[in-house]
């Protein structure tokens, strides 16, 4: 690799994107050896044990090297890109950049000096839009030795992928650029079909064709290379391999760890009741057309969640947390409440800050923003901190209930199974009802048998009469 020796190029390090978080996979560059960047703009997209987030630039001038391909993990403090402050050329190792196509520029922000930019989030000033594509993908330019090694382990040189200059980059979000890197597929051929031309999961599906793949001539990939596919594809049928190896590594592999650690740290108890929510789903329908609610997104979750908080007022006992060192129980005055998410890199629980001071609007736009953030793969890490208690919906998946597993440092997680019509007595007859099972575990260190079962009976009550919003709160 090239050492750098000129006084002008400056050199980018790994920082720490995460609370002490000691090393980090580079998942995607966004640019490459001869591009000119500017102050504040975004260069590669890494992933944490925590969460994927995108890396800007602190200077102005021309790449003059990549170190690290995408998908190696680098520790924090490594150098990984190297800046010609000076705006020089790049060097000889780099030609294929210097033919390249020159990439547009991104604008400066307004004013003369550099504006403060919060790592993971650029000058951005919404998270929600797809920054602009800036030109042709080019393939990380590799050195020579980088290359041989990657011909080692693969049995053969790797293709290029690029496309021919003019055409611009298919838009994809990482994991699908990994679901189409791992079945063949270029995306430069996919239709898309998601919003302004994204390209989906299952528009790469769409375009494996049988094919691609003969049936009577099955290629298997080399054993070293195989074991580094991570399929995200349908399971593979019983005539292909008999066993695929999947890396455990970022948000799932802390995710593993951290539950295995509280499930043996923290003595678990849940209890579970089920109840009739059809006034709650009916108050979620008038919600709905009401004008302050416009714009935002109004669902059953949204009064389970503040009947939960309605509850831990009644009962403020329940928002703890235990100090094993100095072997003390430390109530929380504020609820930080966690929302369980599934995404494409794994389970993650977001919580949103301080969320009893919020009215019900507050709440929906705060449940709203939460849940797209986590779906778009941009969850922060501070995003992930100081959660209280928590709620985990897997009623979405058709699942009647389940035992829920403590998060790391919370004394509650409430499980909500699905809401589904059933037969049950009301006013003397059996009539059908929307009901759902409600679960809630705790830690009993904090939180003994009557207590846990007073919140879970007051979330119940709520969600079954949702006048006690207005009475209880």
């Amino acid at each position: 690799m090239t050492t750098m020796t000129d006084a002008s190029v400056r050199e980018f390090k790994m920082p720490d994107v995460g609370e002490g978080l000691t090393e980090a996979e580079i998942l995607t560059w966004y640019v490459k050896p001869g591009d000119t960047v500017t102050d504040g703009q975004v260069v590669c997209e890494v992933e944490t044990a925590k969460a994927a987030v995108e890396l800007p630039i602190p200077y102005d001038g021309v790449v003059r090297e990549l170190r690290f391909p995408a998908g190696t993990t680098v520790d924090v403090g490594t150098a990984i890109i190297a800046i010609d402050v000076a705006g020089g050329v790049p060097t000889a190792a780099e030609p294929a950049a210097a033919e390249a196509a020159p990439v547009e520029e991104e604008p400066k922000s307004a004013g003369s000096g550099r504006q403060p930019v919060l790592v993971g989030y650029g000058v951005a000033t919404s998270s929600t839009k797809r920054r602009p594509r800036k030109g042709p993908e080019v393939p990380f330019q590799q050195a020579p030795a980088v290359v041989a090694v990657q011909t080692e382990l693969n049995g053969h040189a790797p293709a290029s992928t690029a496309p021919a200059a003019g055409q611009s980059r298919p838009l994809a979000k990482p994991p699908v650029r990994k679901l189409a890197k791992d079945l063949g597929v270029d995306l430069a051929t996919v239709i898309p079909s998601g919003p302004d031309g994204i390209i989906t999961r299952e528009d790469v599906h769409a375009a494996v064709t049988p094919t691609e793949v003969p049936a009577t001539a099955p290629v298997q990939a080399p054993a070293r290379a195989q074991a580094q596919v991570i399929p995200a594809a349908p399971a593979a049928s019983y005539d292909s391999a008999r066993e695929t190896r999947i890396p455990v590594k970022g948000v799932r592999k802390a995710t593993a760890l951290a539950m295995v650690g509280s499930a043996f740290t923290a003595p678990h108890v849940t209890e579970f009741v089920t109840v009739d929510v059809t006034r709650t789903l009916k108050l979620v329908e008038e919600l709905k057309q009401d004008k302050d609610f416009q714009g935002l997104r109004v669902n059953p979750l949204l009064l389970i969640a503040k009947a939960l908080l309605v509850a831990i007022k009644r009962h403020p006992d329940i928002n703890a947390s235990w100090d094993e060192a100095n072997q003390e129980i430390v109530v929380k005055h504020y609820v930080n409440l966690g929302i369980a998410a599934a995404t494409p890199r794994g389970l993650i629980v977001p919580n949103i800050k301080d969320a009893h001071a919020k009215t019900l609007p507050q709440l929906a736009e705060s449940l709203g923003e939460l849940v797209a953030t986590a779906k778009e793969g941009r969850t922060s890490p501070a995003a992930m901190q100081g959660g209280t208690v928590t709620i985990t919906n897997v009623g979405v998946f058709g699942v009647d209930t389940g035992t829920p597993i403590l998060p790391p440092g919370e004394s509650a997680i409430l499980a909500v199974g699905a809401i589904k019509l059933q037969p049950w007595v009301h006013k003397g007859k059996v009539k059908p009802r929307q009901v759902t099972t409600l679960a809630l575990s705790f830690d009993h260190r904090l939180v003994d048998g009557e207590l846990g079962s007073k919140v879970l009976a007051d979330v119940a009550a709520i969600l079954e009469q949702p006048k006690k919003l207005i009475t209880w709160a």
